[in-house]
């Protein structure tokens, strides 16, 4: 499949035509979108070491979906560690490999993925660089324990000679007219005027049927989220590999900021929507929540409703005083 179309940074200042882009089903370095219909561990094999930048994935948690087989719990980090060791070995010295993650959830009671799995990155003479938070605000209920309003980013490099460029990244300074006020700086701004480093808490919408990027997958990763980690830990023309591609958004990520994307997906249909997905993100039409885009803003989603209604029309800061004492109200006798 030949497509031509617009690769792109969120801003639209960075868009540029590239060449026209073949999807190919095999691995060759001088691709730039490779979609394998199979096992990833078939598709590591032949691609050649210290070849990728980036390998960012989000593997089946052991949970039983239509895409996995769920295993006993040693089975299965064994499984993990066959993909994280080739994924080592393709692993360029300057690379990054950022394996998202949740709970392992058996009879309630909840195992960490992330915890469950340091220990066979670190076999691998890894270095964790961030634990990196991903909060968003919808999922299951719980009855018996918390609801689960996040999950977790591993973000390992192979050297301490590793591509990080936190400027693309950036967000909205908290304070932005803050002042030096004292010293050869005083009077000056002492914010960076790009912005601050976004932590490692990231607050970014899940996918869930209201969100413009939905698919038919049950575990979808938001493309902002990937972006991030495209944009901050690769150049342009670096190859992006996801292992479990589901439908896509790694080479979605990757090639709306012009590098190489690669990835392998086991089903038909998610092959297929991956295809179609990367298609129309090169062609600029893909449904794409910007990063730019505050989490909710209650004017944009149209509702009558945009402030507290127990707020005092003189609250000019819009918030309720939480520490003054309450007063006394009418009752009825």
């Amino acid at each position: 499949m030949a497509i031509r179309g617009l690769f792109f940074h969120s801003s639209p200042v960075n868009i540029r035509m590239l060449d026209t882009i073949k999807i190919a089903s095999e691995f060759r370095p001088n691709e730039r979108a490779v979609v394998y219909p199979g096992d990833c561990l078939d598709l590591l094999t032949v691609i050649p070491a210290k070849s990728l930048q980036l390998i960012v994935t989000s593997p089946p948690y052991n949970l039983g979906k239509e895409y996995e087989k769920k295993l006993d719990l040693d089975d299965y980090v064994n499984q993990q560690r066959a993909v994280i060791k080739e994924s080592v070995r393709v692993l360029k010295d300057s690379g990054s490999i950022c394996w998202q993650v949740g709970n392992f959830v058996q009879n309630g009671a909840i195992i960490p993925l992330d915890a469950l799995l340091f220990p066979v990155f670190r076999e691998s003479g890894l270095r964790l660089r961030n634990r990196i938070i991903w909060h968003f605000e919808h999922g299951l209920h719980c009855t018996r324990r918390l609801s689960g309003r996040y999950e977790t980013i591993l973000w390992f490099t192979k050297t301490d000679d590793y591509i990080f460029e936190v400027d693309p990244i950036r967000v909205p300074q908290k304070y932005p007219g803050k002042k030096y006020f004292k010293g050869p700086k005083a009077g000056q701004y002492s914010c960076n005027p790009l912005g601050k480093n976004p932590g490692d808490i990231w607050v970014v919408p899940n996918v869930k049927s209201n969100h413009v990027e939905k698919t038919g997958h049950p575990c979808q990763f938001p493309v902002e989220l990937i972006e991030r980690l495209v944009l901050s830990l690769t150049k342009e023309g670096d190859w992006v590999f996801d292992p479990f591609l589901g439908t896509g958004t790694t080479i979605v990520a990757a090639i709306r900021n012009n590098r190489r994307g690669a990835g392998s997906e086991i089903l038909p249909k998610y092959v297929k929507i991956a295809r179609d997905r990367i298609t129309q993100a090169a062609e600029g039409s893909l449904a794409v929540r910007p990063m730019s885009r505050p989490v909710f803003d209650p004017k944009d989603a149209g509702r009558s409703l945009t402030t507290a209604p127990w707020l005092n029309d003189g609250d000019k800061n819009g918030y309720l005083a939480l520490s003054e004492k309450p007063g006394r109200y009418p009752t009825r006798k």
